[in-house]
This record gives structure tokens, C-alpha cells and sequence, in this order.
């Protein structure tokens, strides 16, 4: 195009620049309305639209001939979602792939990063500097992939909306056949999976495999539909399914599609498609032992989270061993070390605080949790906050066993009530922020 102005599918656009804005690629998600290019605003003579196949697309970061990016005014058709952390290796060679299998559709890529440190973000606005299909969402003080997905769906307009992973062991080959069915079939998700007939897992040993098939023996608690593959994380919807889900979700953990699966409120029709797990392209895997707990968290949240917080529970279990600690140091330090039972009961005490204070901030709280002087701080805090939590207890047994004599009544009542007490005000002063990557 030339001053401005140009020829395309036979009809005649003016474009004007607006460069206040041009090159913008990375923002917040409150910044991020639209999936639309807001560089370039074109109006058309005549009502011939452009095809999606009308616009070239080069490997991203590489301009067209006679300057300037890939045309972006042609609304978006798809939007590949990507949650990173730590993932700045595998970044180019998963922009050559998702370039070379979605030719032939107008789409955009975007990162949404959880503040890696290792130059990820950078690296994907470097990158978006060149390729306007290009965008990304770095995320400060927030982390979770599940929550990632759902931010980076939310900052789209695409009419459908893809996820997966950035460490290239989904096969994006895949994508072309899931739009397609998604635009000729009356289906409401397509799923990549590793377990119908044609999929494997690749090079996964018997002890992973054993992991995910008991994970989505576990899941049908709450999803109904007869996936194969429910841990899957490889998947495309429409827009408009997502967004009668999206305030339904819980967005906990790792398993965003077993997520969406349980908050729909009709049965969605869907599809398997066959796909092979491959080896990790470069980078660190982030699987470790707590993830296993979030999966627990996220099933909790599912099935009783819309009647007591999935937290609480977790909460109030970690209080009830913390219990068990406080009486077996009592034991010991009574009947074996020979301490006065009020020196005792103060260690005992203590002890089982700073028990329940460390477990709480390991999983319960595991997205906010506290280290270094932080850690330190809400330890202090949390002391601060059991003692009173210990006062309206006493307070509120002896004023219910007063009413009406019954001890057990009395020491149940008391119990919650400092429960519910050390809950609240801890999520308020303690773990208030998710943690920093």
C-alpha cells in the first residue's frame, strides 16, 4: 500500500495511522479489550469484505515487502491462548509452527505470562514489535495457569478461542481440523486427546500415566460427559460458549478444560481429536507434587465450593491436625520432658501455631504464599490472630454452655467460631496478595 491507500479484493480502503498507538503489543488484561488492531482504522468504499485467505502471513517478526506488518485489520477468526512461565526458549520455534499450520486463517498468539524472570514477556513484545498477530499479557503478582488461560480468553475477540501449552508438546498441527470442525459441526468444544484411537502419550512412563488415568477417574465427580481425556490441556471453543461459562469458573490450578467441563450448566457437545504427547521442547517441567493438590482443591471447589470456600475446609483440616500436634507435644512435654502443665500447654500452643501457620502457607494458601521477611511478618501476624481467635472462642463456649450446660455443645460452638475467626482475618491481613514469581 502506498500514501495511505490501496487496492484489496476490489475495493478501495483509506487507512489511517494512529500513532499514538502503533506497536502496542503487551498489556494488562484491563488494558486488553479487544483482539482487533487498533493501529490501523480502514474504511471501505464499497461492501466487498476481505477474505481471510487475502492476507499473507509471513513467519512472525518479518515484515511484508514494501514495509509495514501483517495486514491486522481483518478481524480475527482465531486466538491461540498461551499461559508462560519460564518458557523464553520455546517461544520462536512455537511461532514458526503456529505459523506455518494456520496460514490460511486470520489469527493471533496470545502469551499470557506470570512475571517469569527469565525474559519470556521481553522476548514476546520484542517479537510483537514485527507481528501485530502477536500479544502479551504479563501478569504481576498473580500465577496459576488455569486463571492465565481465562485472562487470555477474556482479552480476545476472536470468534473462537484456543489454549494450549507453550512447551510445544501439544501438536498444533491439530488446530486446522479443530476450527474446522468447529465452523462446519454444531459442536460446542473440540478436545485434543491422548487416550481415543489414533492419540498417545508418548514417551510418559508407567507411573505418569497411572497419575492422569486415576486424575480422570477422579474428575468424573463433576463432569458428566465421557471424555477420554479430561486432564487434557489442548483445546478450541467458540466465544460464545466460553463466555456463558467463564463467571462459573473456579480457575484454580492446572485443569482449565476440567474446569469449563464442570461449570457449564448444559451437557457440552463435544469431539476428540487424536493426538501424540510429545517430549518438552526446551525449559524446566513445572509439574511437582502441588499440583496434585490444587487438582484436589479444584474438585473440592466444584463440588461443595458454592457452599462453604474450598479454603475454609482446607483450613479447618490443617486446624484439626494442628490440634492432634498441640496434644502430643502436650503429652511430651508433661509426662516425658517434666515441664509444669502451663509451660506445657504455652509450647504446645506454640508449637501447634506455628505448625498450622507453616502447612496453611504451603498449600492452602500456596498461590500467596509468604517467604523470606515476609514470611517472618505473617508468622508474627498470625500469632496476633489465633490469640484472639482463642478469646472469642473461650468466650463464646462458656456464654453457649452457660445457656444451656451442654460442654460438648459449648466446645463445638467455641471451635468455629475461633475457626471461622482465624480463617477470615488471616485471608485479610496474611495471605492477601498471590505470590511473586
Amino acid at each position: 500500500m502506498e500514501n495511505g491507500s490501496g487496492l484489496l479484493n476490489g475495493g478501495l480502503w483509506k487507512l489511517s495511522v494512529l500513532p499514538a498507538i502503533k506497536g502496542r503489543a503487551c498489556c494488562v488484561p484491563e488494558q486488553c479489550a479487544s483482539s482487533e488492531r487498533d493501529v490501523i482504522v480502514m474504511k471501505q468504499s464499497d461492501t466487498a469484505e476481505p477474505s481471510r485467505t487475502d492476507v499473507e502471513s509471513p513467519a512472525p517478526g518479518v515484515s511484508k515487502e514494501g514495509g509495514g506488518a501483517v495486514n491486522s485489520s481483518v478481524r480475527t477468526d482465531l486466538t491461540v491462548v498461551v499461559p508462560t512461565f519460564r518458557e523464553r526458549e520455546n517461544i520462536r520455534p512455537l511461532l514458526e509452527k503456529l505459523s506455518s499450520v494456520l496460514s490460511g486463517l486470520s489469527w493471533e498468539v496470545i502469551f499470557v505470562d506470570d512475571d517469569s524472570g527469565d525474559g519470556t514477556a521481553e522476548l514476546v513484545r520484542e517479537i510483537a514489535g514485527g507481528d501485530p498477530r502477536v500479544r502479551c499479557i504479563q501478569r504481576i503478582g498473580r500465577r496459576g495457569l488455569s486463571s492465565a488461560c481465562i485472562e487470555g480468553m477474556l482479552s480476545s475477540s476472536a470468534k473462537y478461542l484456543a489454549v494450549m501449552d507453550a512447551d510445544l508438546q501439544h501438536d498444533e498441527s491439530l488446530l486446522p481440523a479443530m476450527h474446522s470442525a468447529l465452523v462446519s459441526e454444531d459442536l460446542d468444544i473440540i478436545v485434543g486427546s491422548r487416550y481415543v484411537a489414533g492419540g498417545g502419550v508418548g514417551e510418559w512412563d508407567r507411573s505418569r500415566l497411572w497419575v492422569s488415568r486415576f486424575a480422570s477417574r477422579l474428575s468424573r465427580a463433576v463432569i458428566k460427559a465421557e471424555l477420554s481425556d479430561p486432564m487434557s490441556g489442548f483445546f478450541m471453543l467458540p466465544r460464545e460458549v466460553f463466555q456463558d461459562i467463564v463467571r462459573r469458573l473456579s480457575g484454580i490450578g492446572f485443569k482449565i478444560l476440567m474446569d469449563i467441563f464442570a461449570s457449564s450448566r448444559r451437557p457440552l457437545r463435544f469431539r476428540e481429536l487424536p493426538y501424540t504427547f510429545r517430549t518438552r521442547f526446551a525449559g524446566e517441567s513445572k509439574l511437582d507434587t502441588l499440583v496434585a493438590w490444587e487438582f484436589v482443591m479444584l474438585l473440592l471447589d466444584k463440588l461443595v465450593g458454592h457452599i462453604i470456600p474450598v479454603r475454609f475446609i482446607l483450613f479447618a483440616s490443617v486446624g484439626g491436625l494442628g490440634l492432634l500436634i498441640h496434644l502430643a507435644v502436650l503429652y511430651v512435654c508433661l509426662h516425658l520432658v517434666g515441664l509444669s502443665f502451663v509451660m506445657s500447654q504455652a509450647t504446645a500452643t506454640m508449637v501447634a501455631m506455628t505448625t498450622n501457620y507453616a502447612i496453611n502457607n504451603v498449600f492452602t494458601y500456596r498461590d500467596k504464599r509468604l517467604t523470606g521477611m515476609r514470611f517472618s511478618l505473617g508468622l508474627l501476624t498470625f500469632y496476633m490472630v489465633c490469640g484472639f481467635g482463642a478469646v472469642a472462642n473461650v468466650g463464646i463456649a462458656n456464654f453457649v454452655y452457660w445457656l444451656d450446660k451442654a460442654w460438648w455443645l459449648a466446645g463445638v460452638t467455641g471451635a468455629i467460631v475461633g475457626a471461622v475467626w482465624n480463617y477470615a482475618v488471616t485471608s485479610v491481613f496474611i495471605w492477601t496478595k498471590p505470590k511473586k514469581a
